[in-house]
């Protein structure tokens, strides 16, 4: 069998990029609501993600309607290492009107957008 230096070079550079994103977690939305204040939205995200420190954090969430439109974002600007899960709000968002559902994503600094996206039903 003849072996190829750079066909194993990149097999296994796939194999470790491969184990690095099975060991990675996405953050976690474990709840979310919405309270209507007049024309606007206050949403309430409590997310998990095991953020490690500076180098790898929950960093953020947006609101966006089913279609895809980002109607509001928070940024996290620090790591939560030792307050797991938590909860953060962003005031003044605006539902355009007839939608009756947001989907919630969230993200973080190494891996941005992944796990499930959460869909909050608008109640009020």
């Amino acid at each position: 069998m003849t072996r190829h230096p750079l066909r194993a070079a990149l097999l296994a550079t796939g194999l470790s990029l491969a184990s690095g994103a099975a060991l990675a977690s996405p953050s976690v939305i474990e709840r979310a609501e919405a309270q209507r204040s007049g024309d606007s939205y206050r949403i309430s995200v409590t997310l998990s993600h095991a953020d490690t420190g500076w180098d790898h954090y929950a960093d953020g969430w947006e609101v966006q309607t089913p279609d895809g439109t980002v109607i509001g974002s928070r940024v996290l600007y620090h790591p939560h290492v030792n307050e797991q899960p938590f909860t953060r709000s962003l005031s003044g968002v605006i539902v355009p009107p007839g939608v009756t559902e947001l989907v919630i994503r969230a993200r973080c600094n190494v891996d941005g957008y992944t796990g499930t996206p959460y869909r909050l039903r608008l109640t009020n």
